[in-house]
């Protein structure tokens, strides 16, 4: 490691590693508890309007519609007309994407999209091959260090910057570091719902860490449950179901084997994940809902080898037989309040990825849209950290401050199932009440039961329907943004 301060990113996701390779020369020191992230699991593909008949306008219309126009419409300029950039940027590191026989790219249709523009590597294993590209740069990059199995659970300041982090290594010592500047970018909050289709370890631990400093938060209301989750009793973190397959034709079906999405919404079975995920959320309380991937055929294999393997390990033959679906927590919205650089309210400390909230998806996230995010957002950020001097920012004492201790396994379990059925596709006020009562007594015992006072406290301050956000008993529509913002 270089003897120069470094830029201390905290999580080894997309998000973390696009900062840091895009922050060379400067020395990064990168920190992770786990090897696993959301990002190696993802699926669907980036999207990017690459096709001749495509455009970044369209993308960033289709963008806004999923979102129910409370996105900013700046920032999703900035995601779609970077796209393309992504994509390039992505090969010049190795990633190699799928192309037909005359070497054009193939660019799949997933929920909300008005046409074809998803860019996959690898078929259905788009994540993973992105990730193995980027662990490679950064390994070839001289500027970057990594340490694995850290739990960062504090951060530093002086005065009112922050300046370092606390971590714990796996033996139970400690110490702190300085940095800089810290990038928080650990990814989402889905393992602290009861059925997900993220690792365990997306657990809001970076919310936490932000939520320690008074960092400011918005959108936390907003999450996104994916509608086709392999269903798996008894199972935390659920495979996921990739969307690409009703691009190619699936269909959802109920436990009569009628069409789910039939006259529910113009685009049916690719209606925007909100849209559909309630719907599934419905049929699993009245029977259970199934993906019918049938019509693919024998060419399942090559093009979803994931997806296949997957079901074919749970006795599942989807050339054969429908796939039983559930809707599991897949995606947040909302986050660490930041601006187009990333920056938080919070002098030095920044945030990038799903952690971070930029408005880029409004109250309901455009399938595929989230690797892109990551990417984008990421080089910028990195790009900005370069500049950064090489001090120790702010004047006075330094100070510690922890995120505190973590849930028991039981009470971990407890509140997984409180969330899912207070904050799920479908929320009722009273529940949601009742559940801030119980969070409030499990935020004396750990950091999680403190995420969780947060995300249903906004939950509650949004009194209307809006995108992800949707009450059962809601008096009447909330209101998003003009469609001639995006225009």
């Amino acid at each position: 490691m270089s003897a120069r301060l470094p830029i201390i990113v905290v999580g080894g996701g997309i998000a973390g590693l696009v900062t840091a390779i895009a922050a060379a020369p400067t020395p990064v020191l990168l920190l992770q508890r786990s090897p696993q992230s959301a990002s190696r699991l993802a699926q669907g593909g980036i999207a990017a309007a690459v096709a001749a008949n495509d455009s970044a306008q369209a993308h960033a219309h289709d963008t806004a519609v999923a979102g129910s126009f409370h996105n900013d419409a700046a920032i999703v300029d900035l995601l779609t007309r970077g796209a393309a950039s992504a994509i390039h940027w992505l090969e010049t590191l190795g990633v190699v994407f799928d192309r037909d026989a005359d070497g054009n790219l193939q660019l799949a249709r997933e929920g909300g999209h008005g046409q074809s523009r998803i860019v996959h590597a690898g078929g259905d294993a788009t994540g993973a091959r992105v990730m193995d590209a980027l662990l490679a740069e950064a390994r070839r990059s001289g500027h970057v260090t990594r340490w694995s199995s850290v739990e960062v659970d504090g951060l530093m300041l002086r005065g009112d910057h922050v300046c370092g982090v606390c971590l714990t290594r796996e033996d139970g010592s400690r110490e702190a570091l300085h940095g800089r500047a810290v990038v928080i970018a650990t990814g989402g909050i889905g393992g602290l719902f009861a059925q997900t289709s993220n690792p365990a370890e997306a657990d809001g631990s970076g919310l936490a860490l932000a939520l320690t400093v008074a960092a400011t938060m918005r959108d936390l209301e907003f999450v996104q449950f994916h509608p086709t989750a392999l269903a798996l009793p008894g199972r935390h973190s659920l495979p996921l179901v990739t969307e690409a397959l009703r691009g190619a034709g699936a269909r959802l079906l109920d436990s009569h084997g009628v069409p789910l999405m039939a006259r529910v919404h113009p685009m049916e079975d690719l209606a925007p994940r909100d849209v559909v995920a309630r719907r599934v959320w419905q049929a699993g309380r009245q029977g259970g809902a199934w993906l019918d991937a049938r019509g693919i055929g024998s060419d399942f294999q090559r093009r979803f080898p994931t997806v296949f393997e997957m079901c074919m390990s749970h006795g599942i033959d989807p050339r054969q037989q429908p796939i039983p679906v559930t809707a599991a927590a897949h995606f947040h919205m909302g986050g660490i309040a930041v601006d187009a650089d990333g920056c938080t309210s919070m002098p030095g400390l920044y945030a990038v990825g799903e952690v971070a909230c930029n408005g880029v998806h409004g109250a309901n996230r455009l399938a595929s849209n989230s690797l892109l995010e990551g990417i984008v957002f990421g080089r910028r950020l990195g790009m900005r950290l370069r500049s950064l001097p090489d001090i120790i920012p702010g004047s006075g004492n330094f100070r510690l401050v922890r995120r505190g201790p973590a849930l028991t396994t039981a009470r971990l379990t407890q509140l997984r199932e409180l969330l899912m059925a207070a904050m799920g596709p479908v929320r009722r006020r009273a529940v949601l009440r009742e559940a801030s009562q119980e969070c409030l007594a499990l935020a004396k015992e750990g950091w999680q039961g403190g995420v969780a006072c947060a995300l249903i406290e906004a939950a509650l301050r949004r009194t209307h329907n809006l995108g992800a956000h949707h009450w059962e008993d809601a008096e009447m529509p909330g209101q998003g943004a003009s469609l001639r913002q995006f225009a």
